[in-house]
């Protein structure tokens, strides 16, 4: 999680044993220094954590319910394997979370917050010409996340954080795949911020970002041509017309 999206009780309380392991392994998920496959092996991680295997076990099990880590008999613990119905699950979760998130975040967002975020989609904007996807999505998180860092419930800003690292396990950059909507997303955020700007309801900003994310999410099926699979959870729904 980033320092954007944690509460000021979160930064300064002494972090346990176990949640300092569980943090540190999903990091090195997220930034790939453990990648797809890859076998956890408990008592190294305790070694290099400099402590016992208890809490390092304690972490597996909630990034194992978080879909990060799978566990197998007499096997041990993995990083879980990229999968495609994963992936659309984690942007429909996000697309939910970041909108709702957003909309509790409008009576504390402030004007030098919305500044953050205009710059931000510049930069964004700026990045169009010579299209570097890594770079751009990196900026994309920062820009939401200025929006919805001051929601007042801890919870949702955490499960927005656990989706990013999902979407990170799962995909570098969506971008990298749908180069042509990034031109799309810089002028949704352009609206969301003139939404608040203007005191757009809570209702309007939360549907207004839940359909940007969602857009990127289509255009991502589209691009990337996936089956059918049956389950409608990982079929693309309708678009919204409105």
């Amino acid at each position: 999680m980033t320092a954007e999206t944690t509460s000021s009780a979160e930064t300064t309380r002494p972090l346990s044993k176990a949640e300092h392991a569980y943090r540190w392994i999903r990091e090195r998920i997220a930034d790939h220094t453990f990648v797809a496959g890859d076998k956890l092996v408990l008592s190294q991680i305790a070694v290099d954590l400099d402590t016992s295997v208890v809490p390092v076990r304690e972490a597996i099990r909630r990034l194992e319910a978080d879909g990060l880590v799978t566990f197998e008999r007499n096997v041990g613990a993995r990083v879980a394997m990229v999968d495609y119905r994963s992936y659309v699950q984690s942007m429909e979760a996000v697309a939910v979370l970041e909108g709702a998130a957003t909309a509790q975040a409008l009576t504390h967002i402030t004007a030098a917050d919305l500044a953050e975020a205009e710059a931000l989609n510049e930069d964004m904007r700026a990045l169009l010409e010579n299209f570097d996807p890594l770079a751009f999505t990196r900026l994309n998180h920062a820009f939401h996340a200025a929006l919805f860092a001051r929601c007042p419930n801890d919870r949702l800003r955490t499960l927005v954080a656990i989706e990013w690292d999902r979407l990170a396990h799962l995909r570098d950059s969506t971008f990298s795949f749908v180069p042509d909507r990034a031109q799309e997303s810089v002028d949704e955020h352009s609206r969301i911020i003139a939404l608040i700007r203007a005191a757009a309801s809570a209702d309007e900003v939360e549907r207004v970002v839940r359909a940007h994310r969602t857009a990127t999410l289509h255009s991502y099926q589209e691009a990337t041509q996936a089956p059918a699979t049956g389950n409608p959870a990982t079929e693309a729904p309708e678009r919204d017309q409105s």
